[in-house]
């Protein structure tokens, strides 16, 4: 007998369907996987024998063949257990036939035949829609709340094989579960830190507003203690809030990396990941045999911070180029080339030399001028090419430490930023590719950032005079219209592009 259960997997952040076909054939007793099945695929067979045996249902002594189809892509995860369980018993006439493909079915079965979670359902429940002629979709009670977000077929949540094929028998046994989206995405979008928590470094956070209005990368310069980290870990709560299909984009990714934590169904804060500079390339860029997203993508829509920045391997570092150019990456391998979203905003930490104090006015620096040097050469050109903001961060005096006053909050920041945003947004909305200043290329900053003759002339003793470098002067342009977007000024003034000038003058102290 035959039987078709209707699954899914995923390619990249992208699923696909899957026929899990099930034949059983009198011959002597085997139970063969086909279909390209890799890893926790093939030992399936042992979870779903004894799944059927300790749910009082028979399993076949007979030759029993699993065809994953499409045939030719690699198949891996837990999640065809399920499906694969039930085929069996469609295919014995256990549940019956014309039921099976009715729905998308997905779930792990332990060896009681109850269901555990897996990942990946977002993506997989997005794929399928109405016009497939399907009823619904077939899940473990954990994964509900995730494959509900996606909003396309109702969801049935089931807890073992038994309630599974119960509901195949009778659909009125289990009520579809449901959830308001907009109720989720608001409870979702709280952030538990605030830029007020911050004291003093008024410079840095005016810098890192600037960053925030534009897009643009980030890197801060200063002694350990003086707060890079924590003003770093508050970005994303002065970022745009996220719509709901930045979300559901940015949950997808976090779902197909199995990052997705069990009571969490949507992401709607700006990620924000930090990987420690020992971190592999696999997993800044991404990779394995089956390759998984990688740091840069984790945090797309978000920010990624890297911390003491030349301490992480330089080959490394260079690889970060490409995504933050393209704002996706491309992973290749013998079997399979995939592409994961990167669109992320780099935010950098790093000492001014390998003791930490060089310029500190409350320490010796103890490192030589050839260490310093050697020390800050880890970082190329080409990588600070697309840093655009360069600023010191002092320590902070006793003074502000104990102070009981408060800066300004996130939220007042944050709006602030969104109305520039706003402006970017309509000065760009014929623009292919451009969301942000930060995206602008030469011949878009030639077109959106016209300068007077005064701001020419400063430019250019800046440029002559401090030694700023060719690559400084575009980057100084776009910050200057961000600074002049934040003002909610049509036209870029002098002094906004004296700012601008402000937050590159470390070309000249430090890389030149």
């Amino acid at each position: 007998m035959l039987s078709k259960v209707i699954s899914s997997a995923t390619m990249g952040v992208e699923a696909y369907a899957v026929e899990v076909e099930s034949d059983i054939q009198q011959q002597l007793p085997a139970f063969v996987t086909v279909g390209l099945p890799e890893g926790a695929v093939r030992e399936s067979k042992e979870r779903v024998t004894s799944a059927i045996k300790n749910s009082d249902f028979i399993f076949p002594s007979k030759r029993v063949t699993i065809n994953l189809a499409p045939a030719d892509i690699n198949k891996e995860g837990s999640a065809f257990d399920l499906p694969m369980a039930v085929g069996i018993l469609a295919a014995t006439g256990q549940v019956l036939r014309d039921r099976c493909d009715d729905f998308v079915i997905l779930g792990e079965l332990s060896l009681d035949g109850a269901l555990r979670p897996v990942p990946r359902v977002l993506p997989m429940a997005m794929h399928f829609g109405s016009g497939d002629g399907l009823k619904g979709i077939i899940v473990p009670k954990q994964n509900a709340k995730e494959a509900a977000m996606a909003g396309t077929l109702p969801v049935f949540p089931v807890s073992s094989l038994k309630e599974a094929v119960h509901f195949l028998e009778d659909e009125s046994s289990i009520r579809e579960f449901t959830v308001d989206i907009a109720s989720v995405f608001s409870e979702a979008r709280r952030y538990h830190i605030d830029f007020s928590d911050v004291k003093g470094q008024e410079s840095a956070k005016r810098a890192l507003e600037v960053a925030a209005a534009g897009g643009h990368n980030i890197i801060m310069i200063g002694p350990p203690g003086s707060g890079k980290t924590m003003l770093a870990r508050r970005m994303p709560t002065i970022l745009p809030e996220m719509s709901v299909e930045e979300a559901l984009e940015t949950t997808k990714i976090h779902s197909v990396a199995g990052m997705l934590a069990a009571d969490t169904a949507l992401i709607a804060t700006r990620p924000f990941r930090a990987p420690h500079h020992s971190i592999s390339y696999a997993g800044l860029i991404g990779g394995g045999a089956v390759p998984k997203p990688g740091e840069v993508s984790l945090s797309h829509h978000g920010v990624l911070f890297l911390d003491e920045l030349p301490e992480f391997k330089k080959d490394i570092l260079e690889m970060l180029r490409q995504p933050m150019e393209d704002n996706e990456v491309t992973i290749s391998r013998a079997t399979t080339t995939l592409t994961y979203p990167a669109g992320f905003m780099l935010a950098a930490a790093m000492n001014p030399c390998p003791c930490g104090y060089y310029g500190d006015p409350n320490h010796d620096c103890t490192c030589s001028t050839s260490e310093i040097q050697r020390y800050m050469s880890r970082i190329s050109g080409p990588l600070l090419d697309r840093i655009d903001i360069h600023i010191t961060v002092p320590s902070v005096k006793f003074k502000e430490l104990s102070s009981d006053s408060c800066g300004e909050k996130s939220a007042v920041l944050a709006r602030r930023i969104n109305a520039a945003r706003r402006l970017q947004l309509n000065r760009f909305q014929k623009e292919a590719k451009i969301f942000c200043n930060a995206h602008m290329e030469p011949k878009d900053i030639r077109r959106y950032c016209r300068i007077d003759d005064k701001s020419q002339s400063l430019l250019a003793m800046a440029i002559s005079k401090q030694g700023l470098s060719a690559r400084a002067y575009d980057r100084i342009l776009k910050l200057a219209r961000t600074i002049a977007d934040l003002a909610e000024r049509e036209d870029i003034e002098i002094g906004h592009v004296a700012e601008a000038i402000h937050y590159r003058t470390l070309d000249r102290k430090l890389w030149l």
